[in-house]
């Protein structure tokens, strides 16, 4: 169909043109019929005057979001008239001619109502409607033009993109895999991939030099806000030749930069990107995806409390705190919901300090009044004077600052106080919309434990490359050592989420079989899951190095959404359900007769 696009309208004054798109708004005056016909370049005014009778007849059957096509003379309006909120404001359509292509029944949810008119399920059940949603389609739009500046990017540096195999093998990447039985192999199941992990390394050894993809990945992993279900979509990418990891960072980093800045306009927060080591991370931030748009970092008290006869910090491996700027004005209320939080983090309770007015007196003073002058807590008569006055000079806590501390395990107290930093900047709104702040992390624990399997495991995945190789390995004896074998793995994090994870591969066959004998796995089981990559690092793999980035989270933070499936065109629902399609759904007796299942 022949058809002018409304914004072109404005320069089709005294021309005779057609338009097509929806039925946006309709208003009878009597004697006139005004349309505001929508497509997707916006808006334009149809005016059905009486004088054309069939049209104007047609026109009283129109309701909203009716799909019609009208023709007829453009014409400006009376000055007075002008709509300066669109683009075709200046201008209307005189309609002689009308057809109804469509008609609409009732619709079940509003496109153009406030985004809270509509639930997430209803929204999601009719996405075919909410599509029509100018928020939906400035979104899919943007990620349209994300994906454009990606591919012209890599291709400026020589990644050459391949499409790697959806119908894949199983293998145990940490995450659960989504099964295919095989109808020609009965018994036996494909694997959608989690990443497209071997693949990328197997056109490394196949003499790829750069590769990149766009490339769709499944994962059974529970939903959450920045986790979309099933399947997600990821920037992978592989350079041969590489056995560092900063030459993958270098490469990759100003694309970032550049979408951060230019895509999405925003203020990138410092000169560089800092590069951060795992253990610092913990320590620092209590999370290794630290949100770098503000401070309050953790301060660690276990010196300051090595006499301490306070029971609760007495018996702690590790005492902790972090100052809140204006914390104490919060209210009992909020101090309680802040309590339940880090409670879920494992915590017994949530120990603080209310700093009223900070103590007038030298840090060297011990006068027990004065230094519990304008300080509140339900735990300060447990203090000495050196040990508040030790918490304050460490913390730099000032007047109407709030002090909450974490006693317990290392781990425990970095996991509930970097908890309660995240909620904190929440709280007090100091996660800046406009700003991104970024930071490598670097230098992963090659192993880790894992509490539900009381066992080692891999941190990440088995491909990374230990600092120190196959000697590194050997030397880790004890659980206790291989836990401080440190991988070349690497995350990139943007405002607390992590965007990117990649490293330096493990391309020697010998190293890749001596990590899996580190946690009991013997060759024969390394060959059955890995055979086609072991088989190829035999005969000359290069040295190689990749990372994969999350574009749907990427997009989500810099679209300002709280939740990833809003930048989706067809999400599931929070529960893995597409509720439009009603998948997943049962299937015929055939069918799986056919599977063999």
């Amino acid at each position: 169909m022949k058809r002018t696009l409304t914004l072109n309208s404005t320069q089709a004054i005294g021309k005779r043109v057609t338009v097509a798109g929806w039925v946006h708004s309709r208003r009878d005056h009597g004697g006139l019929i005004f349309i505001d016909l929508r497509d997707h370049t916006g808006l334009l005014q149809l005016v059905f005057n009486p004088d054309q009778p069939q049209a104007f007849a047609l026109a009283e059957e129109l309701r909203d979001e009716f799909v019609i096509s009208a023709s007829g003379m453009v014409r400006e309006r009376d000055e007075q008239l002008h709509n300066d909120k669109i683009l075709t404001g200046n201008v209307e359509l005189v309609v002689d001619e009308l057809r109804i292509l469509n008609r609409a029944e009732t619709l079940p949810i509003q496109p153009f109502a406030d985004d809270n008119q509509a639930g997430e399920e209803l929204r999601l059940k009719y996405r075919f409607l909410d599509l029509r949603r100018n928020k939906v389609q400035t979104m899919l739009k943007k990620r349209a033009e994300m994906y454009r500046l990606i591919h012209q990017y890599m291709d400026e540096r020589e990644f050459l993109e391949v499409q790697t195999p959806i119908l894949a093998n199983s293998s145990p990447e940490g995450a659960r895999d989504f099964l295919i039985p095989s109808r020609l192999h009965e018994g036996k199941f494909y694997a959608l991939p989690q990443a497209p992990q071997q693949f990328k390394q197997l056109l490394m050894v196949g003499g790829v030099s750069r590769y990149y993809q766009l490339a769709a990945c499944f994962r059974d992993e529970d939903p959450r806000a920045d986790r979309l279900y099933g399947e997600f979509y990821q920037l992978d990418c592989e350079m041969s030749f590489v056995e560092d990891g900063e030459e993958v960072r270098r490469e990759v980093e100003p694309l970032i930069k550049q979408l951060a800045a230019d895509f999405a306009g925003k203020k990138l927060l410092g000169r560089g990107i800092p590069r951060i080591p795992y253990a610092e991370a913990m320590e620092r931030y209590g999370s290794d995806k630290p949100d770098l748009r503000f401070g309050m970092e953790l301060v660690d008290l276990t010196s300051v409390f090595s006499r301490t006869e306070f029971g609760v910090f007495k018996n702690a491996e590790c005492i902790k705190a972090i100052c809140v700027s204006g914390g104490a004005n919060l209210s009992r209320k909020q101090i309680d919901t802040f309590t339940a939080i880090a409670k879920s983090e494992g915590a017994g309770g949530l120990a603080y300090i209310t700093v009223e007015r900070l103590p007038d007196l030298g840090l060297n003073s011990v006068d027990p009044v004065s230094a519990m002058s304008g300080l509140k807590s339900p735990i300060l008569k447990f203090f000495s004077s050196e040990e508040v006055m030790g918490v304050l000079e460490a913390t730099g806590a000032q007047s109407g600052d709030a002090i909450f501390f974490g006693a317990d395990t290392r781990v425990t107290v970095n996991a509930v106080l970097g908890r309660l930093r995240n909620e904190f900047a929440t709280h007090f709104n100091l996660k800046d919309p406009n700003v991104v702040a970024l930071a490598w992390i670097v230098d992963f624990p090659f192993y880790e434990w894992d509490d539900a399997r009381k066992k080692l495991d891999f941190g990440h995945n088995p491909f990374s490359m230990p600092r120190g190789g196959e000697a590194a390995l050997d030397a880790a004896t004890t659980d206790k050592q291989r836990l401080e074998v440190v991988a070349d793995q690497f995350d990139m994090v943007m405002n607390g989420y992590e965007i990117c994870s990649g490293g330096v591969r493990n391309h020697n066959p010998a190293v890749l079989y001596k990590a899996f004998e580190n946690l009991g796995y013997n060759r024969a089981y390394v060959d059955a899951k890995f055979g086609a990559m072991i088989n190829a690092f035999k005969y000359g793999a290069p040295p190689h190095a990749g990372c994969a980035f999350g574009v749907d989270r990427i997009l989500m933070e810099l679209l300002n959404e709280e939740n990833v499936r809003e930048v989706l065109a067809f999400p599931k629902n929070g529960s893995g359900l597409d509720v439009m399609m009603s998948s997943p759904s049962a299937v015929e007796p055939g069918q799986l007769r056919e599977l063999g299942l």
